[in-house]
C-alpha cells in the first residue's frame, strides 16, 4: 500500500502527529509525509491519503488565522514551524485537489475540550475531501494543552495506533 500524509502546522504539534501517524502506517505501507506547501498534486499510485491541520477559530485555518498564529509565535521564532506561512495553505490545497476515488482520512489538532466548544478542522478537511471525490473512512482529533501546544500526554501514541488501524483497514467512518 502507498500512503501519503499531508499536514499544515503552525507550532509543530500537527507535524508531530503527522509523523506519528506515518510511523503507525509503516511497515504496512510505503509512506511519504509532506507539509502542504511542498505537497503538490497527489500521485496516481496513492492508496491512502491522510490530511491534517490545526483547528483555528473553530475550523480549518484561514489566511487571517495563519497570520495571527505566526504573529503570536514571533516572541519565540524558533517555536514557529518552518514554512508555516508558505502557500498554498491547506484550505487552498484541498480546493485544488484531484484525488477522486482515493481512500482518505482526516485529522486535526485542537484544544482539550469538547469539539462543540473548540471546533474541529478535521470535519472541514473531511467535507472538502468528500467534495473532491475521496472516500473518507475516518476522522480523528488529537489534543493540545493550549493553542501553541504541547500535545497532551499520550497523543502521539494514539496517532501511531490510529495509523496502524488505518493501514490494517480496521477503521470506518
Amino acid at each position: 500500500m502507498k500512503a501519503l500524509v499531508i499536514y499544515e502546522s503552525m507550532y509543530g504539534s500537527t507535524h508531530a502527529v503527522a509523523d506519528a501517524v506515518a510511523q503507525g502506517l509503516s511497515p504496512e505501507a510505503d509512506v511519504d509525509v509532506l507539509p502542504v506547501h511542498a505537497a503538490g498534486s497527489v500521485p496516481g499510485d496513492v492508496d491512502l491519503l491522510v490530511v491534517g491541520g490545526p483547528t483555528h477559530m473553530h475550523g480549518l485555518t484561514t489566511a487571517m488565522s495563519r497570520k495571527m498564529a505566526v504573529s503570536a509565535g514571533k516572541e519565540d521564532a524558533a517555536h514557529v514551524e518552518p514554512g508555516a506561512t508558505q502557500e498554498p495553505s491547506l484550505r487552498e490545497w484541498l480546493r485544488d485537489l484531484e484525488a477522486r476515488g482515493i481512500k482518505a482520512a482526516a485529522f486535526d489538532t485542537r484544544g482539550d475540550a469538547r469539539a462543540a466548544l473548540t471546533g474541529s478542522a478535521a470535519r472541514g478537511i473531511a467535507r472538502r475531501l468528500r467534495r473532491r471525490g475521496c472516500d473518507v473512512v475516518e476522522i480523528r482529533s488529537f489534543l493540545v494543552a493550549d493553542a501553541e501546544g504541547p500535545l497532551e500526554d499520550g497523543e502521539l501514541d494514539r496517532a501511531r495506533e490510529w495509523g496502524a488501524a488505518l493501514a490494517a483497514g480496521s477503521v470506518g467512518a
